[in-house]
């Protein structure tokens, strides 16, 4: 089916709304930015300037001028809920960016305010990494039977958790948390924008919990700066009962006394004298195709082609196409497991979250 482009508007004009903006920029044919709303009229006329759309400094101006079918809130914790709840007021979708409000006052605020309204997604696109989304279809194929167990080491709180959840199948009934802080020397060689050509070793805290689900367990491992800092690996193990996938190698039961060690292998286009561009094709196992580029050509590194999924899942939600994307019901969740890993390892102490309004939404 073809359709016009999605329209959409981004409020925002830091590092992350520049990223939903250059992405938009470069799939013309499926988005169209109509407005980009910024705090101050300085602000929002030199981040439009560089990505060629139409300042505002308000939503309403926005709006008056052409109503998009949905818009992207990017902005510090603090603000990002307000502008959610003006957007719903007039009865506008958002794709709002991670995660929805900073605590659980603000997640409590926030659900009560616009939660009824079933306008409001989340940007969480970690699930939709393409070396993620490949381990979670082979995971939900059954291969390696029922998923009991999930250890994460790569990024932080509410994204570890999403994923936590997505492998683990487990939706919003009472978890219980145990976590701990240690702090140790650490080079940082690189941040997110630049080397930081400092060779000289400085304390980084890693924290350790585990998640009780309730017949499963999420293993969080994760030091500062894990993101960036390429002297820790990141590493993913998702145990099952006939089997576990570690990075991208799984090693399953299929037959009597037989047991087979199988890698996930990324075709990955532009190597050697393959002339075609850099680019991620699929991920197999053996000849089954787990996941699929639905961007060739583009040469999108991996957060690319999750965010501009999850732009492209909203587009088509929008239109009764598709799914909901991430429903604010469920980052709400992710977001209270973050927080009770950080209350855990501040405290020592067990905690056992509560069991929240959000838990009877629908997705």
């Amino acid at each position: 089916m073809t359709h016009n482009p999605a329209r959409l508007a981004v409020i925002g004009t830091g590092w992350r709304a520049q990223y939903f903006l250059r992405l938009a920029g470069l799939l013309p044919a499926q988005f169209e930015v109509v407005g980009l709303v910024g705090r101050s009229q300085e602000s929002a006329e030199r981040v439009a300037a560089q990505w060629n759309v139409r300042p505002f400094t308000s939503l309403a101006e926005m709006v008056a001028h052409q109503r998009p079918d949905f818009v992207v809130t990017a902005l510090p914790w603090a603000t990002a809920p307000g502008a959610t709840q003006a957007a719903v007021e007039i009865a506008l979708p958002v794709l709002s960016e991670t995660p929805p409000a900073p605590d659980l006052d603000g997640l409590r605020q926030l659900w009560r305010a616009v939660g009824a309204s079933g306008l409001v997604q989340v940007a969480e696109q970690y699930h939709l990494m393409p070396s993620h989304a490949s381990r979670l279809a082979l995971a939900r194929s059954g291969a390696i039977g029922a998923v009991t167990s999930c250890q994460i080491s790569s990024t932080h709180g509410y994204h570890a958790v999403a994923l936590f959840r997505a492998f683990l199948g487990a939706g919003f009934e009472p978890a219980t948390v145990n976590a701990h802080r240690f702090v140790a020397p650490l080079i940082n060689p690189l941040v997110r924008d630049a080397w930081t050509d400092d060779g000289q070793p400085k304390d980084a805290t890693t924290t350790i919990a585990t998640i009780d689900f309730g017949g499963s367990m999420g293993l969080y491992d994760f030091t500062d700066n894990q993101w960036h800092n390429q002297l820790r690996s990141r590493r993913i193990l998702i145990r099952g009962s006939a089997g576990e996938i570690e990075d991208d190698e799984v090693v399953r039961l299929v037959g009597p006394r037989t047991i087979v060690r199988s890698p996930l292998v990324r075709r990955q286009t532009g190597y050697d004298l393959d002339l075609d561009a850099f680019d991620t094709d699929h991920i197999s196992l053996g000849d089954t195709i787990l996941y699929r580029n639905p961007f060739p050509g583009l040469r999108f590194n991996d957060e690319d082609i999750a965010i501009s999924s999850m732009l492209a899942r909203m587009a088509a939600w929008c239109r009764d196409e598709g799914d909901a994307p991430y429903p604010l019901a469920d980052a709400c969740q992710d977001q209270l497991l973050s927080i009770a890993i950080e209350e855990a390892a501040t405290s020592g102490a067990p905690v056992t979250t509560s069991v929240e309004a959000w838990s009877a939404a629908k997705g």
